[in-house]
């Protein structure tokens, strides 16, 4: 799965530790989900579009073969 987690936090000048306690993860977890090495669930996808104001299909896209 392709995801602008990265690209999002850029533009609010956002830290990983910053999304993290937003969200009620590990800075590590958002790590791995911006390196695409952790599959999230879908409350922590909804958490996460919620922090930056969009829709989940904003954030998180589907690639082939997922």
């Amino acid at each position: 799965m392709k995801n602008r987690i990265r690209a999002e936090r850029a533009e609010l000048r956002m830290t990983q530790q910053a999304l993290a306690e937003a969200t009620g993860v590990s800075r590590q977890t958002i790590n791995a989900i911006e390196t695409g090495r952790f599959v999230l669930s879908t409350i922590l996808a909804l958490k996460i579009a919620q922090v930056f104001q969009k829709s989940v299909e904003q954030i998180f896209q589907l690639e082939p073969g997922d």
